[in-house]
């Protein structure tokens, strides 16, 4: 299956993902977060590596616009983030999870990644990421692609 969905972008643009192939796509709950700025800026120090073997890397989230824009300013992030507040993409990829925070439930986003190749089609991913290591892990395995 190929995966193609346009969504807004922190530099203001419309990101469409098929003009952006192979890519890596991380998913993360929530900007200005301890565990998702640490994984932001691990694929921030590793982003000239997935350059230079072609990839883009994007990360998505619920957060508006504005939000990620903050983000990537406080950050540095040179990569974008993708706003899907109607969690349209989020639910192409199946990463909307029952979740529990204080014993109240909710549905948030599982922490995920995806590898795509030039076709759009997944060719690896993990989910229920753990932060620590990931990026690298990630960068790893595009590299054995």
């Amino acid at each position: 299956m190929s995966y193609s969905f346009q969504l807004p972008a922190s530099d203001g643009s419309v990101f469409e993902s098929s003009l952006h192939l192979p890519l890596v796509v991380y998913f993360y709950p929530k900007d200005n977060t301890a565990g998702c700025t640490t994984e932001g800026l691990d694929f921030n120090r590793l982003l000239p590596e997935f350059q230079a073997l072609g990839y883009t890397v994007v990360g998505i989230s619920r957060d508006s616009v504005k939000s990620h824009q903050n983000f990537c300013g406080k950050q540095g992030f040179r990569f974008l983030l993708l706003s899907d507040t109607d969690e349209t993409v989020c639910r192409l990829f199946d990463v909307m999870k029952p979740k529990k925070l204080y014993g109240k439930e909710y549905v948030g986003i599982e922490r995920s990644t995806f590898v795509l190749n030039a076709a759009g089609e997944i060719v690896r991913e993990w989910r229920k990421v753990k932060v620590a290591g990931h990026a690298q892990a990630v960068l790893d395995a595009v590299k054995e692609l």
